[in-house]
């Protein structure tokens, strides 16, 4: 995506990323929220579609099956607790974060590969993160299939939401005010 559509908005498909991007001072709060705004929308729009093609599959339940929420506890894949969950989602929101402000840098000599390493990133973010809680690094793609789903997947949404917003805050802040410095 970061090649089909980065022209037109940055590829901003991640409220996390916008977030981020507004204290890195790369982007207007303002523009921020509509941007959001669109990246929820596009979400639960995404999940839906999803759901319509799951529901396709004999003997498909939204209930047990779901949608590809992301839980912790009993609704992790593994069965990682709160705490697993947080970490990893901060602490994966914050790589991939620096991978972007990074790769996407005009310091950066080698600008043609950003969407290939933000891309690769994401592989490896998913492959170690998956187990955990499912890996979104991403609210609006959590809250896309949490209200379709329902259920525990909205009570645990929280976490989904914070987690990856002070992840990429922080990022953020160590971008602009240590690794982007003269």
């Amino acid at each position: 995506m970061a090649y089909a559509i980065g022209h037109i908005s940055g590829r901003h498909i991640n409220p996390a990323i916008s977030i981020g991007m507004v204290v890195a001072g790369r982007m207007k709060a303002s523009e921020a929220a509509y941007y959001i705004f669109a990246q929820v929308l596009g979400a639960i729009a995404g999940a839906g579609i999803l759901l319509a093609i799951a529901s396709g599959k004999d003997g498909f339940d939204l209930t047990s099956d779901g949608l590809g929420q992301n839980g912790y506890g009993n609704f992790s894949p593994q069965h990682y607790s709160l705490l697993s969950g947080f970490l990893a989602e901060t602490i994966l929101t914050f790589i991939f974060l620096l991978v972007i402000f990074g790769s996407t840098s005009t310091k950066n000599i080698h600008g043609g590969f950003a969407g290939l390493a933000i891309g690769l990133s994401l592989v490896l973010i998913h492959i170690v993160g998956i187990p955990v809680t499912g890996v979104f690094v991403n609210p609006a793609r959590s809250i896309g299939p949490a209200l379709w789903v329902g259920g525990a997947s909205i009570t645990q949404l929280w976490l989904f939401i914070i987690a990856p917003i002070i992840g990429a805050a922080l990022s953020a802040v160590v971008w602009r005010f240590v690794l982007d410095r003269d």
